[in-house]
């Protein structure tokens, strides 16, 4: 008999998606199933304004996640420093994919080290060299990621995306369980509970 499946909507760039990463492992740990780990590449200019273009209000929702972040992010013992701009996250959410490719040690590894290093400073998600070198250092064959990255992986990625907006979701970190949608790290005390219905 197969096991149950959760679906994980994530974005590099959420912080609260960093938050969850510890979450999404510990369902696997404990209700013995296979969480499934989709990239959903946020679109930040379309709910909190462009940079240049914020109003004071939208300012002020921003300062306040980061603020709001860090008090669970000090409960965890987890670094995360304020992004250095708005980034598209595509080139580390298909390597997400192409991670996945080489088995489930390479993709958590990779997960692992590129979380932690962005919301370090460490890394730069949409460096493609960077993201390489990270994959290759993780045990995938590198050589095939660019390729990937421009082709086949980007069709899944954007094919992906628009499944899930289909499925209702519209932000990150997203939980899915026989179709019902768990969105936030605070919702996951929730899933846990249907789980163990």
């Amino acid at each position: 008999m197969s096991k149950k499946r959760v679906f994980h909507y994530t974005d590099y760039k959420s912080p609260y998606a960093y938050l969850a990463v510890q979450l999404a492992y510990d369902l696997e740990k404990d209700f013995d199933l296979e969480v499934v780990w989709r990239p959903y590449t946020l679109d930040i200019p379309s709910f909190l304004g462009s940079v240049e273009e914020r109003s004071e209000t939208q300012w002020r929702k921003v300062k306040y996640a980061y603020m709001d972040m860090r008090r669970f992010a000090n409960k965890r013992n987890l670094t995360i420093k304020g992004p250095r701009k708005v980034y598209d996250s595509r080139p580390a959410n298909i390597g997400m994919l192409y991670a996945q490719n080489h088995g489930p040690e390479v993709f958590r590894a990779y997960n692992d080290a590129v979380f932690y290093r962005f919301w370090n400073h460490i890394l730069e998600i949409d460096d493609v060299d960077a993201i390489e070198a990270v994959l290759a250092e993780v045990g995938a064959n590198s050589d095939g990621y660019r390729p990937f990255l421009q082709g086949e992986g980007l069709i899944i990625h954007d094919d992906l995306k628009a499944e899930a907006d289909q499925q209702g979701i519209f932000g990150v970190p997203s939980f899915v369980h026989e179709g019902e949608i768990f969105w936030g790290c605070d919702r996951v005390d929730l899933l846990r509970e249907k789980l163990e219905e």
